[in-house]
């Protein structure tokens, strides 16, 4: 055999080595990486809403001097705020009202990165990402939503 013939037998090897083990890595469901997301992303919701209940005082402060959101009095600022890291994020974390939770964590990003943290758009962008997938795929097979979408089908 050439040398040219041992590179195009190599080269169809290498191809279908890297076919198959995209085939493998293709059969991890998908609904674990969902249920991973939601941990992810509502863990740093509800742990800021923690954070902001246990220090409701420094929370005000910082409403008032360092995140200064335009148009809201900081003090509702932080209670909008909280209520939406408290709320949505164990929605998130259950997958229970999954696509509608993600819309206010959302609008939460908008504002922390238009008007308290744009240097942080690469952790703003990630967030969103995540929050965007699940919107538009949905909280997979581990989910409230799940069992109640199935429960819904076998009632009709």
């Amino acid at each position: 055999m050439t040398a040219s013939g041992h590179v195009l037998e190599h080269a169809s090897a290498v191809r279908i080595w890297f076919n198959s083990a995209r085939i493998w890595l293709a059969r991890f469901p998908l609904s674990v990486i969902q249920l991973a997301m939601r941990i992810a992303i509502g863990a740093v919701f509800l742990n800021s809403g923690l954070l902001k209940i246990n220090s409701w005082e420094f929370a005000i402060k910082l409403f008032e001097d360092e995140y200064k959101v335009p148009l809201l009095d900081p003090v509702w600022a932080a209670r909008l705020a909280t209520f939406n890291e408290l709320t949505f994020s164990i929605l998130l974390i259950v997958g229970f009202a999954t696509r509608i939770a993600t819309l206010p964590l959302l609008g939460m990003i908008a504002v922390i990165q238009t008007f308290v943290y744009p240097q942080a758009w690469t952790e703003h962008l990630l967030w969103a990402s995540i929050l965007v997938f699940l919107l538009t795929r949905g909280p997979g097979e581990l989910s409230f939503d799940y069992v109640i979408e199935r429960w819904f089908l076998n009632q009709g």
